[in-house]
């Protein structure tokens, strides 16, 4: 029988934020602009696609939200392992081994990320280790073994 991995087995591949914080430097706020940028953005998505539905979308506005948002999410991530609010704050999401995250990847981050959203007092937590956890993890990187870093050229 072996042991599971330890926590910092699973980020093997990752930069160190002791001998490399210029990849994490100021993360935890350029994820929470990216946020704000990827919320206005699905805002117009559905907002154009109210029309589409005879305008009975406006009734339902919070779950087509939901539902555009999280597509968005697991579309954007799985082609550049970022949003697009990510790539316009220069930072993505990488692996444990600090590989792109693809598409099973991006799915399992963006449903944590809505469980973390449906769950108020989770997305309190996340927020909280974004800020004090060395790799600037939240909770759904934190089980996934993901982080976000400073797009590298």
């Amino acid at each position: 029988m072996t042991a599971a991995p330890t926590f910092a087995a699973r980020l093997r591949g990752l930069p160190d934020p002791e001998t490399s914080p210029e990849c994490y430097d100021g993360t935890a706020f350029k994820r929470a602009l990216a946020w704000t940028v990827d919320v206005m953005v699905i805002a117009v998505i559905c907002a154009l696609l109210v029309p589409f539905t005879a305008f009975l979308g406006l009734f339902f506005f919070p779950l087509m939200m939901m539902v555009v948002g999280f597509f968005y999410r697991w579309a954007t991530i799985t082609a550049g392992s970022a949003t697009w609010g990510m790539r316009l704050m220069a930072i993505e999401l990488r692996d444990g081994d600090d590989r792109p995250l693809d598409a099973t990847q991006a799915f399992l981050h963006t449903a944590g990320y809505a469980v973390s959203v449906a769950i108020f007092p989770l997305q309190l937590v996340s927020m909280a280790m974004m800020l004090l956890t060395p790799h600037g993890q939240g909770l759904t990187d934190s089980v996934l073994a993901t982080t976000a870093l400073r797009r590298r050229r």
